[in-house]
């Protein structure tokens, strides 16, 4: 009987469909507990969503003006309806579709701003902008997570490869007085650290949790050194990195709301899109993709069809640092002109909740990164315009949806079968 490399992953496409009543509970709890708002803590008066950043964009757009708490109810409503129909499509055991819970998300969001902002004025722009500048190294580290965890290697070290990239972005940047020097420099701190990672975990089956517990630890008091002792003693030459020029699209940046922020943006950010879609395109549509998530789910069936386990995991590992190491150019050749001590402040970890919380996709992750960035820029601009609501609560919401997704209570939420378990060959 012949092995081939299709049959080690074949079990992702020959799933036993289970009914799973999971998601509809999470959109009736969420459902509940929303309408606990205007009805305990009803808002007067409107809430405004500006629509345009400045009187001279191209296109100009009215102000949304919607009664704060007769939108939540309208909100209530919907969510109740999608909820509902979520019920029907699990009794009658077919799959709920992504778009659904987006759909739900984009009601519940503009529900609750709408209660929030009420008698405030809500620049949606600035608020979607801020999420996405915030979102983008998170977006970069989780495809390193979902890279190295799709080939069996738990990349805990996000973190130090974030960090490490910022680091050199600003050194080398600074020093040959160029951005695209300082990106590069920064994708190979990437694969510095994540080749340190490969090296304990792949050859020498270390603890892979533990080895990049150490590498982050290592990296921010290496980088907090170098930054006291030679950044600060040559600031001018040595963290004064120039940044990456705003290049906006033609025509697609003038697209009303989603233009400014989508393309009107840096090279990273655009670099940011084709690197989400290569990776989702290479791991479902690609040999690549197809010998890397064999090596993740049964790296031994893979070895006996001519994949070479530990090569594959080195070369995916360094890919996926010089990803990471990307998201890490981005804070100080995009956000910061210079270089701050653990400046990254646990990006890292955020993104690697992500990577689970999008159940090790890259779509699915990516979508889960720009939550977090929304949840964190939201709180800022709600403290702004007076809102009631704790800005430590939105910091919380993320979190608290993480531990739901770890839980499995949004869904099946499985691990590549060998993800942290070292390969040896008997």
């Amino acid at each position: 009987m012949t092995v081939t490399a299709e049959a080690v992953v074949s079990d992702e496409q020959r799933r036993v469909t289970i009914t799973s009543w999971k998601t509809p509970i999470i959109f009736g709890l969420f459902t509940v507990l929303f309408a606990l708002l205007p009805l305990l803590v009803p808002r007067e008066g409107d809430s405004t969503f500006r629509l345009v950043r400045s009187a001279d964009a191209a296109i100009q757009l009215p102000e949304l003006v919607l009664p704060a708490n007769a939108t939540a109810w309208v909100a209530v409503v919907l969510l109740a309806a999608i909820t509902a129909l979520s019920v029907l499509w699990t009794r009658a055991r077919r799959r709920l579709p992504l778009w659904l819970t987006v759909i739900y998300v984009i009601v519940l969001l503009v529900g609750f701003l709408a209660w929030a902002s009420a008698g405030g004025t809500l620049p949606m722009i600035g608020l979607l902008g801020g999420a996405l500048a915030l979102a983008t190294p998170l977006i970069f580290g989780a495809l390193g997570g979902v890279i190295g965890e799709r080939v069996g290697v738990v990349n805990i070290a996000i973190e130090a490869q974030l960090l490490a990239g910022a680091f050199m972005a600003a050194l080398v940047g600074s020093a040959t007085g160029s951005a695209w020097a300082g990106l590069i420099a920064a994708m190979v701190a990437g694969v510095l650290v994540s080749l340190v990672l490969a090296v304990f975990a792949i050859t020498y089956y270390v603890n892979q949790v533990i080895v990049g517990v150490v590498l982050n630890v290592l990296v921010a008091g290496l980088t907090t050194f170098l930054y006291r002792q030679v950044l600060n003693a040559n600031p001018e030459t040595l963290n004064s990195p120039p940044l990456f020029p705003v290049i906006p699209i033609p025509l697609l940046s003038e697209i009303p709301v989603l233009g400014p922020v989508l393309f009107r943006q840096t090279i990273i950010v655009y670099l940011m899109y084709i690197t989400v879609f290569l990776v989702w395109y290479g791991l479902y549509r690609t040999r690549w993709g197809l010998r890397l998530r064999a090596v993740g789910e049964h790296p031994q069936a893979a070895d006996t069809v001519g994949i070479k386990v530990a090569p594959t995991r080195y070369w995916n590992m360094m890919l996926a640092g010089a990803i990471a190491g990307m998201g890490g150019a981005f804070y100080t050749l995009v956000t910061n002109p210079q270089f701050g001590r653990e400046m990254t402040a646990g990006a890292g970890y955020i993104a690697l909740a992500a990577v689970i919380f999008g159940k090790w996709d890259p779509v699915r992750a990516t979508l889960a990164a720009l939550l977090f960035g929304f949840a964190t820029n939201l709180q800022g601009v709600l403290s702004v315009i007076g809102s009631p609501v704790p800005s430590q609560f939105m910091l919380m919401l993320p979190y608290v949806v993480t531990i739901f997704a770890v839980a499995g209570l949004v869904g099946r939420s499985r691990p590549p079968a060998a993800s942290g378990e070292p390969y040896i060959k008997s």
